[in-house]
């Protein structure tokens, strides 16, 4: 009676196929698909939109950079904090050495005040169309003459 073990193989067997033979597990969605997109991914998607929209009645803004930050930050060279205790929702930010005009978005603050999708694409058109104003010094309304009508 011959108690030796057989030989190992000396390379491991590729896996192709996982132990139920149904394949092996892929992403649950591909990359095109909605469920792939972040929460993050999605806001900067509506100022984009928001710009584009803006940018057919004024060709200038394609001069403008247009960001997404997650929330406002205070620092020393910045503007001083709100004294109404508000958060405010973007921000102008004129032309500066090296720097285009920018148009900045806090998407946490926007998300906070937002129940549904429509609404925060409606709050980030607003505050994309006051931050534009501001930058071009003239009303909201003459920005965009829907602009407070939804």
């Amino acid at each position: 009676m011959d108690t030796s073990e057989p030989p190992r193989p000396t390379e491991p067997r590729p896996r192709r196929r996982d132990r139920h033979g149904r394949g092996m597990r892929g992403p649950i969605a591909p990359p095109q698909v909605p469920l792939s997109v972040s929460r993050a991914d999605a806001f900067e998607d509506l100022v984009h939109d928001a710009r584009d929209r803006l940018e057919r009645r004024w060709p200038q803004l394609s001069g403008v950079d247009f960001l997404v930050q997650e929330v406002p930050l205070f620092g020393p060279e910045d503007e001083a904090e709100p004294d109404d205790g508000t958060v405010p929702l973007g921000r102008a930010i004129p032309a500066a050495g090296p720097h285009r005009d920018r148009v900045i978005v806090y998407r946490r603050p926007v998300e906070i005040r937002t129940k549904s999708r429509d609404e925060r694409a409606l709050l980030v058109h607003e505050t994309v169309v006051e931050q534009v104003a501001e930058l071009l010094g003239l009303a909201p309304e003459s920005v965009d003459p829907r602009y407070g009508q939804d």
